[in-house]
């Protein structure tokens, strides 16, 4: 028999109607389900008043809401969208529906952590249950621990006890899809008085973006397509995964990070794939990936103070560039203007679709914090304005691991050569031509480093640095060195770069 009358199931950063965890536990609970998404007016107010009122992520989401909607409606319900503050308008919702309990899914980010706890206070204030469930991790906050029963800190003997737990006895059941369909029944038919138009951007407060120009698939149809195809590629992610001009990464980031597909989906490929012996190459690596994004999670859970502080917090107490040097600096860097070519490219790459390939996101950090000495949180929050995928978890855990100051992190001694980078990841140069295309006319050999190239060759392909392409802000080496001098407050050492 059902344990509740009628329940709702609040949508958040799990925008499909398959393999869902708390979808799955209200129809199985409940003889009624209600459905809401609540575009929450304490995020989405925040992004306005910091001027991103045309931000793709906002475009994506639509997109995604336009979709589970009609999902759900071929299913037998619909879904309730409100513009609110929502850990107001949750609990006078289901007053308002007379639910007995509100379902939803783990949200491991401090401040969704605050907002639940007070959506729960005010439920149970009114005799009502907030019941979550854990579905946008394989494993989370206490279920990988060390021999001595603590969190993990390092991510190797994480990932080791991780993939022992997953190949060990009862493994499978962690990949093992939630059978959602075969309840629909119990969804709550639509209503006039709950089920409306849809609202526009306008009606949000924000303007129209590029998302559109740019054809990035949207929605659980568009995770699909995107799966469907990185699968055939799955094997030679391992080989291709560095490279920003090659076909590698799956670009279904974004998809996990709204959840328009299922973590255990992309796992459980990966797990089938070495199963049978396809993918050697790729698709471990390709797991790997996936159990960093579990760590990172379990890493913030733990250890909520970095997303404002250090995780090692020695590292606090570096003395980062500042004044008006220090905000120039970073204006070149954010705008793509700092000489270097990879770098320059990645951060257009960035300003103009929201994505920015993973290795180049090591190498701009890199540049950032260890060749102009400029505080790493500058860079985590520019990128967390931009990134379509942005992710908390994963935004720190990448921007500390590039400064040094994070669990497991590149040691501080470890210099990226954006030089030596672009030289080995882009070799014929062509993501630069992609989005530098005054550069295009250099020679491969020359176009790493533009302001080395003879002069009768610059002349020749028409390009004059320090009007067409700027000269570099900084020499590297110079900069390592400060580098060295700045971290020296943590540990002295030699030093190495890549």
């Amino acid at each position: 028999m059902p344990t509740f009358d009628s329940s709702l199931v609040w949508f958040r950063r799990d925008l499909r109607i398959s393999d869902h965890a708390a979808l799955y536990y209200a129809l199985k609970q409940s003889k009624q389900v209600y459905c809401v998404f609540v575009y929450d007016r304490d995020i989405l107010d925040a992004l306005i008043a910091d001027g991103l009122q045309a931000d793709r992520r906002i475009d994506f989401i639509m997109a995604c809401i336009a979709e589970l909607d009609a999902a759900l409606r071929a299913a037998g319900g619909a879904l309730i969208v409100r513009h609110a503050s929502a850990q107001q308008d949750i609990p006078a919702l289901a007053a308002e529906l007379g639910v007995d309990a509100v379902f939803t899914n783990h949200d491991y980010e401090p401040q969704a952590i605050k907002r639940d706890a007070t959506v729960k206070n005010r439920l149970e204030k009114d005799g009502r249950q907030l019941l979550t469930y854990k579905d946008q991790v394989i494993f989370e906050k206490d279920e990988v621990l060390s021999l001595a029963g603590r969190p993990f800190s390092v991510f190797t003997p994480y990932k080791n006890a991780w993939m022992n737990k997953l190949s060990g006895p009862g493994g499978d059941f962690y990949l093992k899809p939630y059978p959602v369909d075969a309840y629909f029944a119990q969804l709550a038919p639509p209503s006039k008085k709950y089920h409306k138009a849809l609202p526009t951007l306008e009606d949000l407060g924000f303007l129209p973006s590029n998302l559109k120009d740019l054809r990035i698939p949207t929605g659980m149809s568009g995770a699909a397509q995107l799966l469907e195809d990185f699968l055939p590629r799955l094997g030679k992610y391992g080989d291709t995964r560095d490279f920003p001009a090659i076909k590698g990464p799956s670009y279904l980031s974004v998809h996990l990070r709204f959840g328009t597909i299922s973590i255990r989906t992309l796992a459980r490929a990966a797990v089938d794939a070495m199963r049978i012996g396809e993918g050697r190459r790729g698709a471990p690596v390709w797991l790997s990936e996936l159990v960093w994004r579990d760590f990172y999670f379990m890493i913030l859970f733990h250890h909520p103070r970095v997303a404002e502080r250090s995780f090692k917090s020695d590292y606090d107490a570096i003395q980062w560039e500042g004044g008006k040097h220090a905000r120039d600096m970073f204006a070149r860097w954010c705008e793509g203007r700092t000489g270097y070519p990879l770098v320059d490219a990645a951060m257009l790459q960035l300003n103009q679709t929201g994505y920015m390939h993973n290795r180049l996101r090591m190498v701009t950090a890199s540049f950032l914090t260890k060749d102009l000495g400029i505080d790493w949180r500058w860079g985590e929050k520019y990128f967390a304005d931009l990134l379509n995928d942005f992710d908390l978890s994963a935004n720190n855990g990448g921007w500390q691991w590039a400064s040094s100051s994070g669990c497991d992190a590149q040691p501080y001694f470890r210099i990226f050569n954006p030089i030596t980078q672009s030289e080995k990841f882009d070799a014929e140069g062509k993501f630069i031509r992609r989005y530098l295309p005054q550069l295009a006319g250099l020679p491969d050999k020359h176009i790493h480093a533009p302001w080395l190239c003879p002069a009768d060759l610059l002349k020749a392909t028409g390009v004059k640095i320090g009007k067409d392409y700027p000269e570099p802000m900084v020499d590297h080496a110079e900069a390592r060195k400060r580098t060295l001098l700045r971290y020296a407050v943590v540990k002295k050492d030699l030093g190495e770069e890549e």
